[in-house]
Order: structure tokens, then C-alpha cells, then sequence
């Protein structure tokens, strides 16, 4: 597996939404560079999650529609289908090391909710 390095200055920050749009303790899809990207508020711990929404497993646009919640102390998503569950900071799958997912910066400034691509 491969890791990837993003250089700060090559970010290009693209408006996704407001936050009102993402649920609470839930997540969303945008559709940003021809990418489903699914966002999550994670408000129980007061953080913001960016991923690609398509769950690797069995290639269905649903991670958005995830449960989230924590594995000790890591942020999580859990595929609505079949359960595969994957890091919202590093996108590692914490169930089978076959799969993986993207994940993007993410902030939030003036109540609009910006990925880095």
C-alpha cells in the first residue's frame, strides 16, 4: 500500500456546502470534481470528516449513509450494507485489510463546509 503526500501549498479549498445541509452526528453526499464525497459532522466530537462515498467492498455510493462512532479513540464509518467499517482520519478499513478509502481536508469557515482537492 502506497501512501500518499499531500503538499499544504497544492490544496485547492472548494465550498461543499453549509453545515446546516449535514446532520448531526451524521453524514452527506457532494458531488465535487465529478467525485461522490461523503461528509460527516461528527458533533459528538465536535470534528468534520471528509471521504470518498463509495465503499470499496462492493463499489455502492453509501459510506454517507454510515453510521458513525469510535473504535477506542478512532473516528469511524461503518458501510450501511455490509458493515465494513473504515477510519474517518486515515480511511484504513478496520475489519479486513483489503480495503481502504480516501479521505480529504476538511474545514469549516463562516458556516460553509470546504474540501480540499
Amino acid at each position: 500500500m502506497e501512501t500518499l503526500t499531500i503538499n499544504k501549498d497544492e490544496i485547492k479549498w472548494h465550498p461543499a456546502c453549509q453545515i446546516d445541509h449535514i446532520p448531526e452526528d451524521g453524514g452527506a453526499c457532494v458531488l465535487l470534481g465529478g467525485r461522490q464525497i461523503a461528509i460527516f459532522n461528527f458533533a459528538r466530537r465536535g470534528e468534520w470528516y471528509a471521504t470518498d462515498n463509495q465503499c470499496p467492498h462492493r463499489q455502492q455510493m453509501a459510506l454517507s449513509r454510515g453510521m458513525i462512532g469510535s473504535q477506542g479513540n478512532e473516528p469511524k464509518v461503518a458501510c450501511p450494507f455490509h458493515k465494513k467499517t473504515f477510519s474517518l482520519k486515515t480511511g484504513e478499513c478496520l475489519n479486513d485489510d483489503g480495503y481502504e478509502i480516501a479521505t480529504y481536508p476538511i474545514k469549516v469557515v463562516d458556516d460553509v463546509v470546504y474540501i480540499g482537492l
